[in-house]
């Protein structure tokens, strides 16, 4: 968990100095624009193919390669610059977004193996911590780390980190393949033969999956396409907001958000352990994220902005573990394949929304992108709330019959008799 957040760490630091040294390679905005399309097009890519290679190969190879690979991206990027050739640039990039997928694929996928099932909430709730205070320190020592050392110095924080992951992953040869598939399941995550068959599930089953996973996976999609607003429009309106220190209220908003993420963890690790969570608690979550987004766009006061990015960090956390736990239900052998479908539907949520919202900002205020791009994300989850409704109920068991119970018949001279006990042909 401590070199995942130490390489976390080192992505979001990288997130914005690679941002600005991409800017000084091309000149141009939309150079910046397209070496971010570069970079989550590959990460889409990896998703696709993630799920085939993990099946050849240990996650725990996966996750080093992985590292090892980005590392030495970001050496060659902290050894060349700043005289960066763009092909050299834009080939790191690609190794950086395939890079994070495969890891983050690979981690997510091998939880229940590494913890135990019944510990991967409580795994992931560490997880989900984790991300969130490296998020803050990340984006709070860029500015420092590259006015102090320049892109140099920050490229090489980022491959260093990367290099403290493989390492750990080496060190401590934690086992994370080889669960098998009959594992037992939490009541709450099966799904009956005549209950998917009621619910519609046949389109689920033209890629082998249950109908409620593909459900997750698409809304968590759609969110990652309506997180992509707010992420471009808060820049815009702490400019506008906040002139004189626009990284001031930056900072303010995502610690707000991640303290939120870390009650969330505290919150879900004392109900049952997270294992009762499942869809209905992520569409709900869904829901409140997008509205607190929204909230903190409609121009409100100082402290009423900390709760609205508290309340979205609080949903936000809670959702991430809920929804992670909850593909980690899936036997071993389709787990990485639902997290690489994961994988794809969030990096190409992210890469859509990231332009969508940059061009409808050019024209309309952030407050009409941000609340038209989440409310999406609201209709989403509704939508996955009532099949998840429908479903439980069209999968209760019948009433009995009236005259008796269910498994008892009479016979011709009216006494009761179980079926069970009747002799077979």
């Amino acid at each position: 968990m401590s070199a995942t957040a130490v390489s976390a760490y080192g992505n979001y630091l990288n997130l914005i100095a690679l941002s600005l040294f991409s800017y000084e390679v091309t000149g141009t905005a939309f150079g910046v624009g397209a070496l971010m399309a570069t970079r989550l097009g590959s990460g889409f890519l990896a998703g696709l193919v993630v799920g085939a290679l993990s099946a050849r190969v240990t996650r725990r190879t996966v996750m080093i390669c992985a590292d090892v690979a980005q590392g030495i991206a970001m050496g060659v990027l902290a050894l060349s610059a700043p005289h960066t050739p763009l092909w050299l640039l834009a080939c790191a990039v690609v190794v950086l977004g395939a890079g994070n997928t495969f890891f983050s694929v690979a981690l997510r996928s091998a939880v229940p193996v590494m913890v135990g099932r019944e510990a991967r909430a409580r795994a992931n709730g560490l997880l989900v911590t984790a991300r969130s205070s490296a998020t803050v320190l990340g984006f709070a020592s860029a500015a420092p780390v590259v006015a102090f050392g320049g892109y140099t110095l920050a490229f090489t924080v980022n491959g260093v980190s990367f290099a403290i992951s493989a390492a750990a992953l080496l060190a401590l040869r934690s086992r994370t393949d080889g669960e098998g598939d009959d594992a037992p399941a939490e009541a709450g995550s099966r799904e009956s033969t005549a209950s998917r068959s009621r619910t519609g599930s046949q389109w689920g089953g033209v890629v082998g999956l249950p109908a409620v996973l593909l459900g997750m996976i698409l809304l968590r999609g759609v969110d990652a396409l309506a997180s992509a607003s707010h992420n471009v429009a808060l820049p815009v309106v702490a400019h506008d907001t906040a002139p004189s220190g626009p990284a001031v209220l930056m900072t303010r908003f995502w610690v707000a958000w991640a303290v939120g993420t870390i009650l969330a963890h505290q919150v879900l690790k004392r109900g049952q352990g997270g294992t009762a969570w499942g869809e209905r608690v992520f569409a709900v979550g869904t829901c409140a994220m997008s509205l607190s987004f929204v909230a903190a766009f409609t121009g409100p006061p100082a402290w009423a902005l900390v709760a609205a990015a508290v309340s979205a960090g609080f949903a936000d956390g809670c959702t991430e573990i809920v929804y992670t736990s909850r593909l980690q239900a899936a036997p071993d052998r389709q787990r990485n394949r639902l997290f690489g479908l994961s994988a794809t539907a969030e990096q190409s949520g992210f890469a859509l929304g990231t332009v969508a919202a940059a061009a409808a900002l050019e024209t309309l205020p952030a407050l009409a992108v941000v609340g038209a791009f989440h409310g999406a994300a609201v209709c989403g989850a509704l939508v996955l709330l009532l099949f998840t409704v429908g479903r439980h109920r069209t999968g209760r068991p019948k009433k009995p019959p009236p005259g008796g119970r269910q498994g008892e018949g009479k016979d011709t001279h009216g006494t009761r008799t179980r079926r069970s006990s009747l002799p077979g042909p």
